[in-house]
């Protein structure tokens, strides 16, 4: 038996504003930052439990504060009866009567408590040896179900429809694995697409993303329509008339103005549009999606539970579900989403705008493609091309394709030189720059 013995908490800040990496309509001046947990164990193999939940600067403090206050839940613990039950344990925390007050179920404690989960998915997989992707793929199907709270969703969910759709998989399960180990899985890019660029850097950028192999590339639109047309123009110009440009707007307008902007870009055939309003407006993405038909509605990075992503399924809301690793609470919430998304036959096409969320969220697409929808088409995972030498097990993309990740673990563990560096706000990359401290 083995015990958690040690909770130890990170606000992590790298400092993006400085060269507009990961700005958009909504966000001008983000530092892509990592509320970060280790869980630490008395066991002999010394695997410690890694997971972080990301943020863009201020109130990651809150956020990290939020994980600390698991500690209690977490410090003591049996580690063999946690990880045994995993469903059990999502339960137990997600379900704290006190906890729950501060949600239930959305904002930053539960984002913490899926930091929690996380790490001990982390844990999990180190110890079985395996990729999370691949150790999630290889369990049966009552077992994967078995990780699903139901409540607020069996009316389109139940564990029944979750076995089914799972053991419909499982004969070609090993087929795929093979295919995705020789093939990869298909990525697109935002790296071309933040709006602090100038028309140069877009053109060369779009060129450098066509010659990487990239299926697709999305761009941020919604701060101004005529720079966005001019925007789209030189993309479709650089791209070809026929190349696949999505378009982001991360909530910028409302719904009468996101339906006049869209029909603006529409001559420039956007393969999707991208958080059009609010994320928590339903019906109003489904009037958005009516309105601008055929070109597809994309939202969920800020889906804060599994209930608003089956209410966007419900209304017909979405063409395109994105998940996020660090949004929902875990690993557990997201497979119920992906069952979810496969149930309504809607392709999953993930967040991983940040610091970290490339590593994190491949294991999530993988393991759907494996074990829950079966299917490539129309799905990718997004991409940008910046923080990953802070990860001890990088994202590899080659020929615009994500290769599978090798190392036991979710992929979320981060060098622990990288954690001392970008530590907010007395480690040595903010300490040498007291302006920038101040800002972020």
């Amino acid at each position: 038996m083995s015990t958690i013995t040690a909770v130890t908490t990170s606000d992590i800040r790298f400092p993006t504003s400085t060269s507009l990496d990961g700005s958009d309509a909504m966000n001008a001046d983000p530092d892509y930052s990592a509320a970060y947990l280790v869980l630490g164990t008395d066991a002999a193999d010394g695997h410690d439990g890694h997971a972080f939940v990301f943020t863009i600067g201020r109130g990651n403090d809150v956020q990290a504060a939020a994980i600390d206050a698991l500690r209690g839940h977490l410090l003591g613990h049996d580690v063999e009866a946690l990880l045994d039950d995993m469903g059990a344990t999502w339960r137990w925390l997600v379900h704290d009567s006190q906890l729950r007050w501060l949600g239930p179920e959305k904002g930053v404690m539960h984002m913490a408590i899926g930091a929690a989960v996380n790490a001990l998915w982390d844990l999990k997989a180190k110890r079985a040896g395996l990729p999370l992707w691949q150790m999630l793929s290889r369990m049966m199907p009552d077992e994967i179900a078995d990780l699903v709270d139901y409540r607020y969703i069996s009316d389109e969910l139940s564990r029944d429809d979750a076995v089914r759709i799972l053991t419909a998989q499982v004969a070609t399960r090993a087929e795929r694995e093979q295919t995705l180990l020789a093939a990869g899985y298909p990525a697109y890019t935002t790296s071309p697409g933040w709006l602090g660029y100038d028309d140069e850097k877009l053109a060369r950028l779009c060129r450098e993303a066509l010659d990487a192999g990239f299926p697709q590339i999305k761009l941020k639109v919604g701060a101004d329509l005529d720079d966005d047309i001019r925007r789209l123009r030189i993309a479709r110009e650089v791209c070809g008339p026929d190349y696949p440009i999505a378009i982001d707007a991360n909530q910028r307008w409302d719904v009468p103005a996101a339906i006049a902007w869209i029909q603006q870009l529409a001559p420039f055939a956007p393969a999707w549009i991208e958080e059009p309003t609010s994320p928590d407006d339903v019906l109003g993405h489904a009037t958005i999606a009516r309105a601008i038909a055929p070109i597809r509605v994309a939202t969920g990075e800020h889906g804060a539970n599994r209930v608003l992503f089956k209410q966007l399924l419900q209304a017909r809301a979405i063409g395109v579900l994105q998940i996020d690793s660090v949004r929902v609470a875990g690993v557990n919430e997201n497979i119920a989403i992906l069952l979810l998304a496969a149930k309504f036959g809607v392709p999953v096409c993930p967040h991983a705008g940040g610091v970290g969320l490339c590593e994190a969220v491949q294991h999530l697409s993988m393991f759907d493609y494996i074990a829950v929808s079966g299917s490539m088409e129309g799905r990718m995972i997004e991409y940008v091309d910046h923080l990953h030498e802070h990860f001890v097990e990088p994202t590899r993309v080659e020929g615009g394709r994500y290769r599978a990740p090798e190392q036991p673990g979710s992929g979320m563990q981060m060098h622990a030189a990288s954690r001392d560096r970008f530590r907010f706000p007395d480690g040595p990359e903010w300490a040498a720059n007291p302006a920038a401290r101040g800002a972020s």
